[in-house]
């Protein structure tokens, strides 16, 4: 019989982490250059700044600028000045990063759970993201996630005139369909939704 206990998942969970970033470059990235190409790929508007990134990969906001920079520098990201406050800044991937995003070495474990069946990924990832919130309570941390079970969710998938199908009621502006899937710093756990889109009401905290 196959060992569940608690170590033994932690320990799998590090060693898939390992093989996956064990390669010093790939595209000429580092391990954690990859890190913040994958974050700003998946962040929503809200969340791409270098202390949102920070906050995500438990870093110092001194360490995630450092590495923003040298991805400045090369040309995989630009910034952009909020209109809204000239002090903040939002980051976004050029299409030089698009270009190499297939080839990151977390592929190999996408293909692997890929070939999980759908069921047992089901499972896996609702497993995983439990994980991620106790560990986010035990160090204090922002729970990270999307718009499609958050309860600041707000609307119903429906397009009206000169409204759009629904919108964040944390930050007070609308969002599209393809928006409801990427990474949010203002995540709080509350809704979940049918395969149509609609919101279907609180689940489990």
């Amino acid at each position: 019989m196959v060992k569940t206990d608690g170590r033994i998942v932690a320990e799998l969970i590090l060693h898939l982490g390992h093989i996956a970033s064990r390669e010093a470059l790939v595209e000429g990235l580092t391990p954690a250059q990859w890190a913040v190409v994958r974050y700003f790929a998946r962040a929503n508007r809200f969340s791409r700044t270098p202390s949102a990134f920070a906050a995500f990969h438990g870093t110092t906001r001194g360490t995630a600028s450092q590495t923003i920079k040298s991805l400045e520098t090369q040309g995989y990201l630009t910034r952009m000045r909020s209109e809204a406050d000239g002090r903040s800044a939002r980051l976004d991937l050029t299409d030089k990063a698009r270009a190499i995003l297939a080839h990151d070495p977390l592929e190999v474990l996408v293909r692997a759970a890929d070939a999980l069946a759908p069921g047992a990924r089901g499972h896996f990832v609702n497993g995983l993201h439990r994980m991620l919130g106790q560990v986010a309570r035990d160090r204090g941390k922002p729970p990270f996630g999307t718009c499609e079970s958050c309860e600041h969710l707000e609307g119903d998938g429906c397009s009206r005139e000169d409204q759009a199908p629904y919108a964040c009621r944390f930050v007070s502006e609308p969002l599209l369909l393809k928006e409801l899937d990427d990474l949010c710093i203002n995540f709080v756990l509350g809704k979940s939704m049918t395969a149509t889109g609609s919101v279907t009401g609180v689940v489990p905290r």
